[in-house]
Parts: C-alpha cells; structure tokens; sequence
C-alpha cells in the first residue's frame, strides 16, 4: 500500500476511476449482447435500433477514454456486419 500523501490521493483516485469505468463497461458488453441476440432472432428492425443505440454507448465510451477509439470501431464494425448479414437472411 502506499504511504506518501500523493500515492495515496493516486489511489484513491484509481479506485473511483476503476469502479467509473466498470459501470460503462458492462453497460457495453450489455448492449453488444443484446443486439447479438436480437440478431438471431427474426428482428431485423429491433437489432437496427438496438445496433444504434449500441453505436451511441460504444462511442460515448471511447470519447471518456474507458475503451480505445479502436476498440469501439472494431466493436461498432463486427456488430454492424452481424446485424447486415441477420438482414440479408430475413430478407
């Protein structure tokens, strides 16, 4: 544990950023199932609207530096091309 006034304003401040970016996190992988989900089922139109709101969180996270700007894209990109590909089967 740190002793030093400074390492230990540092780790309480790691703590609070820790459990900040855990909530933003799983609200993502929450979100990225969903629209997975309603993928597979017979929805295209519910996975449309889920993948936009999936779009919005995932970036929204990137632009508060919980996940890397290109992490999100590949995450926006994969989901996109399951959503298209669930599409062209319904259709």
């Amino acid at each position: 544990m740190a002793n030093h006034p400074s390492a230990l304003k540092r780790a309480r401040q790691n703590e609070t950023r820790k459990l900040r970016n855990r909530t933003v996190k799983t609200r993502v992988k929450n979100i990225v199932k969903s629209v997975r989900e309603e993928s597979a089922t017979q929805s295209p139109e519910a996975a449309q609207k889920n993948l936009n709101a999936a779009k919005s969180l995932i970036d929204k996270a990137a632009k508060k530096g919980v996940i890397h700007k290109k992490t999100a894209a590949r995450k926006i990109s994969r989901l996109a091309k399951v959503v298209n590909s669930s599409k062209a089967k319904a259709e």
